[in-house]
């Protein structure tokens, strides 16, 4: 082991603020001081969020996109792709299936499209929270103030909204016609409304550098979220940067562990997009930090048109199923399933 990385994984043990070049060494450890910085990510978890594992059942409802970002199967230039929007009514449906199986939290997931108004998103929000005792997440892009406002006033939760790079270079250049600075303005804005906000990186995008994955990591420190959603970049076949080589599932899991070590009462998913990569990587994942799964509830029919990257894990699975799987991973891990709405974590 690297005398620098001892001494970083020491101040990180303590408690210690890391600086950026702590964050650079942790952050390229090798395979036997990742060991390392698993376990000690794993300690941080079970010291301050337990050992319970948050089950979100996620449930797609519209594969339609406003944005052209280069490396998602939705963007609008997708001429392949064969698009949809569920009805309320079939939102509504999933989200009693998922919460009849056990899912404490319903998170709602669309492209950024506009045909689902903020009234009627609200609508269908006031209806669920009346109908189900459920948290409602968000994760539908950008929207105006006024709009973040109505959803969080008819009973919104949490918002997920990830500014993918903290490159702002990068980021313009991943998603023509916006800024990171927009990103971050809403980010902000959704924070001053009172959600819980969650937000986060992708690894390995083409022009990503290690120095870039330390700023996100700061970004994340700096934003103060309630939850970080960290994945790997899948190259999709029908988008520009098919071409690429997607991320490692190295990378991802140390910058899991980092984002543990930085935000120690977070919300940290095992993500979907991670076990596309190695169908056991949420179970690593949850020993590197992580403390929440979200099981995909959206009806089969649409669940392989939501095409963000290809070979998602999971597509011809029932509900039911992805939930059962959902807890056998968690039982693997030696966890248990949460029973609460996961309220009140944060790094405040």
């Amino acid at each position: 082991m690297r005398k620098a990385f001892a001494e970083a994984l020491e101040r990180a043990a303590d408690g210690r603020e890391l600086s950026r070049e702590d964050l650079q060494v942790l952050l390229g450890a090798d395979e036997q001081e990742s060991a390392s910085l698993f376990e000690l990510a794993d300690e941080v978890r079970s010291r301050f969020v337990g050992e319970d594992v948050h089950l979100r059942g996620l449930i797609e409802f519209s594969n339609y996109c406003a944005g052209n970002c280069l490396y998602c199967g939705l963007r609008k230039n997708n001429r392949r792709l064969v698009r949809y929007r569920m009805s309320p009514a079939e939102i509504r449906e999933s989200a009693r299936r998922a919460a009849g199986l056990g899912c404490r939290t319903i998170v709602l997931q669309s492209g950024e499209d506009g045909f689902y108004t903020a009234e009627v998103l609200a609508d269908l929000i006031s209806r669920l929270k009346e109908e189900l005792d459920v948290a409602i997440t968000l994760s539908i892009g950008d929207r105006t103030w006024a709009e973040y406002a109505l959803l969080k006033e008819a009973g919104a939760d949490r918002y997920l909204l990830k500014y993918e790079t903290s490159d702002p270079c990068l980021f313009s250049a991943l998603r023509p016609g916006t800024t990171l600075e927009e990103r971050l303005k809403r980010i902000a804005w959704l924070k001053e409304l009172g959600y819980q906000v969650g937000s986060g990186n992708i690894v390995g995008l083409p022009g990503q550098s290690l120095e870039t994955l330390v700023g996100d990591i700061l970004l994340l420190r700096g934003m103060g979220v309630e939850m970080a959603g960290i994945g790997p970049f899948i190259p999709g076949d029908r988008t520009p940067l098919g071409r690429f080589p997607p991320g490692t599932l190295e990378q991802v899991l140390k910058t899991l562990a980092l984002a543990r070590l930085v935000l120690p009462r977070a919300h940290l998913p095992a993500t979907t997009a991670t076990a596309t990569l190695d169908a056991r990587s949420r179970a690593r994942a949850l020993k590197c930090g992580a403390n929440v799964i979200m099981p995909n509830m959206t009806p089969l029919p649409y669940r392989g048109d939501y095409r963000i990257y290809p070979g998602k894990d999971g597509l011809g699975e029932m509900p039911e199923e992805s939930y059962a799987k959902a807890v056998r991973t968690v039982k693997s891990a030696g966890r248990r399933v949460a029973r609460d709405f996961g309220h009140g974590y944060g790094n405040l």
